[in-house]
């Protein structure tokens, strides 16, 4: 048992690296490499028109030109109309939404304009992410020349019989196979040569999409940074929708209390006020009971009703905090663990307690996962661990269910991510079809 696990780990990886040229990510992280090679070269060859030939001259007339162009740039909106550019070609291409910045405030007349660009934060940004764009290129390119030259190499046991069936006695000039290493080539004048470089080729089409990845990566990661709103205007928005989603729960949480009492314990005990009356009226206003049996079965009903009203009431206390608390998020934990219909395997190590808002929402995480598994998950088994890890709380959920787990088909985990992020937590799922479903819910120790 101890082997099976590397064994079936390396099986996955050889069969995602052989997926991987051929998947969809693949071909649009291709595309965005090779658009951003031509964006990179465009630049680059203006940067060189104004430098070269290099003399004192026309360092010069470099940095005149220069300091007219960039504040035209700015001035004009072209530095942000380049990074809207950028955003919608990563959007489409790699499926990445950068935010945009807030828009500009110019001001009427020319000097205006320009005033308004050079103090323009997400303007200068746009055009820092162009100026950077050609390194970036360099690495792109070497991407696509892996693609290229790594599907010619794959062609050549296939074309070799064509155009090398000379007759014999002639010599004819081998041929150049190009090699990972740009600059460094092999030469192959025989047809079994030709099997060395469809196993080069292989090798290069294999590693080029983890290239493009690491190329692309990079250029997302400068994507983000530079033409997005900024970390404050970003801090700003996400501060602005969390008010907005715990604004929403709370309204939510009081309508769901206003209709638990108003359809349970209002009606409950407007039935108890109803047949204490009716017993009352049975007893008499004499004092000479004219109804003993009748009185009697209405209090015992008005007592039962007396006790579901309070039972009502007292779950949905529960509800609001659960009482359990009170004794710590392990003790919770437990309790849950031992309610469950499934068999739990609880692991908690939580030496400081989280402050009472965040052990709410971790205890009802828990109470809604173990909800989820139970109905949905057919699994036999359910592991809870909770730990704090750097300043976090992080309680993570794992069942060998069915998997497959959704949050857009009302299974409840939309929900509970809105309450995560309601103190900047976050819920990450990973549940492929056929299992396991690992739940994590990360959140701060202070809310």
């Amino acid at each position: 048992m101890g082997s099976t696990g590397p064994v079936t780990s390396l099986i996955a990886l050889a069969r995602a690296a052989l997926r991987e040229p051929f998947g969809r990510r693949a071909r649009g992280e291709l595309l965005y490499c090779l658009v951003g090679v031509l964006v990179g070269l465009a630049v680059l060859a203006v940067i060189v028109a104004l430098l070269v030939p290099g003399t004192a001259e026309s360092v010069i007339r470099a940095a005149v030109i220069t300091a007219v162009l960039v504040p035209l740039a700015l001035a004009t909106g072209m530095a942000r109309r380049l990074g809207a550019a950028h955003r919608r070609l990563a959007e489409r291409l790699l499926g990445k939404r950068v935010a945009p910045p807030p828009p500009a405030s110019p001001r009427p007349g020319l000097l205006g304009r320009l005033g308004a660009g050079l103090r323009d934060g997400p303007g200068w940004r746009a055009l820092a992410y162009t100026l950077l764009k050609p390194p970036i290129a360099m690495v792109e390119l070497y991407a696509v020349f892996l693609w290229a030259d790594g599907l010619a190499n794959l062609t050549y046991p296939f074309w070799w019989g064509m155009f090398r069936n000379h007759p014999p006695g002639v010599r004819l000039s081998p041929v150049l196979v190009g090699t990972p290493f740009p600059g460094r080539v092999f030469h192959v004048g025989t047809y079994p040569g030709t099997f060395l470089a469809l196993v080069v080729g292989a090798v290069m089409v294999l590693a080029a999409p983890w290239v493009t990845r690491a190329a692309v990566s990079a250029d997302r990661w400068l994507l983000q940074g530079l033409l997005g709103p900024g970390r404050l205007a970003e801090r700003v928005r996400d501060l602005e929708q969390t008010r907005a989603l715990a604004v929403d729960d709370s309204a939510a949480l009081l309508r769901q209390v206003e209709r638990d009492l108003h359809d349970g314990a209002q009606i409950r005990l407007a039935t108890l006020a109803m047949h204490l009356g009716m017993a009352k009226e049975k007893l008499g206003d004499d004092g000479d009971p004219q109804d003993v049996a009748g009185a009697r079965e209405l209090v015992d009903a008005a007592h039962r009703g007396a006790k579901d009203a309070l039972a009502e009431l007292r779950d949905l206390a529960r509800g609001i905090h659960p009482p359990v608390l009170d004794n710590g998020l392990a003790d919770a934990l437990a309790t849950l663990a031992a309610r469950s219909a499934i068999p739990v395997e609880l692991a908690t190590d939580i030496p400081e307690r989280p402050t009472p808002a965040i052990e709410t929402i971790a205890y009802f995480c828990a109470a809604e996962l173990l909800a989820n598994a139970a109905k949905h998950s057919l699994a036999s088994r359910i592991d809870i661990q909770a730990a704090e890890l750097a300043g976090m709380l992080l309680l993570t959920v794992t069942d060998d269910g069915a998997g497959a787990a959704d949050p857009a088909r009302g299974s409840g985990l939309a929900g509970l991510a809105q309450r995560v992020s309601t103190v900047d937590g976050r819920l990450d799922i990973v549940s492929p079809p056929g299992g396991p479903t690992r739940v994590t819910v990360e959140l701060p120790m202070r809310a």
